[in-house]
């Protein structure tokens, strides 16, 4: 899972920095998407680095940032570097890892979608904008699944729709058969189409599309500490390891 994921950030990020002197530490960046955490961050794929070096490592290899981001994929070394970064004021958010397996899993009908960025864009930038009141991050934010496309072997943007054909939930499949593994990401019910089990649609896609590749397992990730965690857990999907990430200026 921890090989799956730095592996993603690499083939998606613009520039990537290896650390030789910090092994298993990277940066990536991504001008394009400035404001996108997520492509400007400081990545520890494993255990051994000195938590009181990240903060200096991010500012060098990140440049002047309005927030700095680590990403800890190691759970173990996460709450290692918890305390230390904290006592510097930087804040932790921790995501669980949840996943099941593919096996059995059939298209349901109706069955979300794959289709290209341009027919959820509208949707998806709608609600960003619901979200924050910053045009250009949520321009940023719709806009930076073009870098995903890098990201694993196969990538859809999947999309269920009403029976008017409107876009009504969204979310992107990661499909990397030499990993054995699938991840669906992002997946978000627009505010106007909540409560008609199109998440559920989503959900139910994804484990097909991944069945049928051949991909015996499909995670994804959820805040420790909100409801989405719950959700998944009552359609199947069980913790199987956490990582952290770490916010601070």
């Amino acid at each position: 899972m921890t090989a799956f994921r730095a592996a993603f950030a690499r083939r998606q990020a613009a520039d990537l920095s290896e650390l030789p002197e910090f092994p298993g530490v990277f940066a990536v960046r991504n001008t394009e998407f400035v404001r996108s955490e997520e492509h400007n961050q400081l990545i520890v794929e494993g255990p051994g680095t000195d938590p009181e070096a990240l903060p200096g490592l991010a500012a060098r290899w990140l440049g002047r940032r309005r927030r700095y981001c680590i990403t800890v994929l190691d759970p173990e070394s996460g709450e290692r570097a918890a305390p230390v970064l904290a006592a510097a004021g930087w804040e932790r958010e921790s995501v669980v890892i949840l996943a099941r397996p593919t096996d059995s899993c059939v298209l349901p009908e109706p069955a979300a979608i794959p289709v290209e960025l341009s027919e959820v864009r509208e949707a998806v930038l709608r609600q960003q904008r619901e979200w924050s009141e910053d045009e250009e991050l949520a321009r940023q934010l719709t806009d930076r699944r073009t870098a995903r496309l890098r990201g694993a072997e196969r990538v859809h943007f999947l999309a269920a729709r009403t029976p008017a054909v409107e876009v009504a939930a969204w979310g992107d499949l990661h499909l990397e058969p030499a990993f054995g593994l699938a991840q669906l990401e992002d997946v978000v019910t627009g505010s106007q189409h909540r409560g008609a089990g199109h998440g559920d649609t989503l959900l139910a896609t994804g484990l097909a599309l991944a069945a049928e590749a051949g991909i015996p397992q499909l995670f994804l990730l959820a805040d420790a500490a909100d409801w989405p965690r719950a959700w998944y857990g009552r359609r199947g999907f069980v913790e199987i390891g956490r990582s952290h990430s770490f916010y601070g200026r």
